[in-house]
This record gives structure tokens, C-alpha cells and sequence, in this order.
């Protein structure tokens, strides 16, 4: 039995934060209907940043950074941010292995990247 990956999506207008809700995100459809639910509220309320909240996530494959590139890619089109709260340090080394970790902002929660907001 799949575990469906569920997000909260929160705030609006200058700012969001994307929450996931499951320990893993490695199911291809999965991963593709949270990515439309990102790119739709993207496209209609044009965040200055977003915040992926990763503090549950165990487990993530590569189409999660992809959809974590092609959101910062979106939002560097009129100057947004991506930051990511809450990863865990096995995760956070993929991060550092592909040299992601200076395309991206890291907060150890959501708390305080909300705090260094200044988009």
C-alpha cells in the first residue's frame, strides 16, 4: 500500500510555505501531482519566496529536486527565492554532493527561515 504524500501549502501573496507531510517522496506520480499543486499556486500567486518545509522527509528522490529547480527557476524569472527548512543531514548531503547547496537557502526550521524572510 502507496503512502500518499500529502503538502500544505500556506501564505500567499510575498510568501509561501510548502509543507510535506510524508517521511518519503519517491513515487514518480506522486511527486508529479505535488508538483502541479506547487506550479499551480506559483502561477497564480507569484510568491517572492517559498519555503519547502522538508522536516518530515526521510527519503526523496532525484524528481524532488527537480521540482525544486524548476520552482527556484520560475521564481528567479522576477527575482523570488526557494529556501529550504527542517532537512535532515543525510538529505542535506545530496545537497552538497551536487553542489546544490549554493543554489538553495538552509534553515534547520521553518520557524527561522520564516525569520530571515526578505523577499
Amino acid at each position: 500500500m502507496n503512502e500518499q504524500v500529502s503538502i500544505e501549502i500556506t501564505g500567499g501573496g510575498k510568501s509561501a510555505v510548502v509543507t510535506f507531510k510524508s517521511a518519503s517522496l519517491s513515487e514518480p506520480e506522486e511527486i508529479a501531482a505535488v508538483s502541479r499543486q506547487v506550479n499551480e499556486f506559483v502561477g497564480q500567486n507569484r510568491p517572492g519566496c517559498i519555503i519547502f518545509d522538508l522536516g518530515t522527509v526521510k527519503f526523496f528522490s532525484s524528481q524532488v529536486l527537480g521540482l525544486l529547480l524548476d520552482v527556484r527557476a520560475r521564481l528567479k524569472e522576477y527575482e523570488g527565492e526557494v529556501l529550504i527548512s527542517g532537512i535532515n543531514p543525510q538529505l542535506y548531503r545530496v545537497f552538497k554532493i551536487t553542489n546544490l547547496d549554493k543554489l538553495f537557502r538552509f534553515f534547520p526550521d521553518k520557524e527561522a527561515a520564516v525569520k530571515a524572510l526578505d523577499c
